[in-house]
């Protein structure tokens, strides 16, 4: 039987729909054995990271081979096109959510180490800093002048307790948003722990300190949020002692 002409684009649009669904279901793939793996530690943190970030390379050329393929099919009907229709349809939401990534970190800069006291910040005891904690600022100073001018609003806050209390009060909130305690020692109103972010389990490193005023009877709590791999955290630790600071006030 003869092809009629106006249905050899349609055939050539169901060919590169294939095509298309298939590359799209690769980078599923990809990216979702890159995550897992690092969720797991199978692999590395930042290897599954950019597994995830090549999956999203291959769905947006699946995503373009789909389009090209709606165009070269658009004379069949949609009730007949579900399949790649919906396979487009993640690839545009796997690429997007990727593209909108930098906007959600705003401006951040490309820091991981932060806190409220640049001049004295919280020291790790049981936790160990990273070896490369300069990485991306190169000096302390570099550091000290890159955190002022992009996180000046992170602070001590001055608490109307005593050290103790407000040490337990801390762990507590540690504890419920699942930060995974280190060391915790109320009398001295020190505080270590280390919170899991994302589904790929990236870990930051927390360390709380509380010390009394003059009397006794109110506390100064300084905080201080690392991550463990990367240069630059997406806001990721600024928000992190924003919000506890704030939720340790309130509370």
């Amino acid at each position: 039987m003869a092809i009629q002409s106006e249905q050899v684009p349609a055939i050539k649009g169901a060919r590169i729909a294939r095509w298309a669904t298939g590359v799209i279901m690769i980078a599923l793939v990809v990216a979702a054995l890159g995550l897992t793996f690092a969720r797991y530690d199978i692999i590395g943190k930042l290897t599954g990271f950019s597994a995830f970030m090549a999956g999203g390379l291959v769905a947006l050329l699946g995503l373009l081979l789909g389009l090209v393929a709606l165009w070269r099919g658009r004379q069949v009907p949609l009730s007949a096109r579900k399949g790649p229709l919906g396979a487009i349809a993640i690839a545009a939401f796997y690429v997007g959510f990727l593209a909108t990534r930098p906007m959600a970190a705003g401006d951040a800069p490309a820091l991981h180490d932060l806190t409220t006291n640049l001049a004295d910040p919280p020291q790790f005891e049981v936790l160990a800093l990273r070896e490369d904690n300069l990485a991306g600022v190169g000096t302390v100073e570099n550091w000290r002048k890159i955190h002022a001018q992009a996180y000046g609003r992170l602070q001590a806050v001055t608490i109307a307790q005593p050290v103790a209390v407000v040490a337990a009060k801390a762990e507590r909130l540690a504890r419920e948003a699942g930060w995974a305690i280190a060391k915790s020692d109320p009398a001295r109103g020190h505080l270590e722990a280390t919170a899991s972010v994302s589904y790929i389990r990236f870990q930051d490193d927390v360390v709380v300190r509380i010390r009394p005023d003059a009397s006794g009877l109110k506390s100064k709590v300084d905080m201080r949020s690392v991550s463990r791999v990367g240069v630059g955290d997406l806001g990721i630790n600024a928000r992190r002692i924003d919000d506890f600071l704030t939720a340790l006030a309130k509370d």
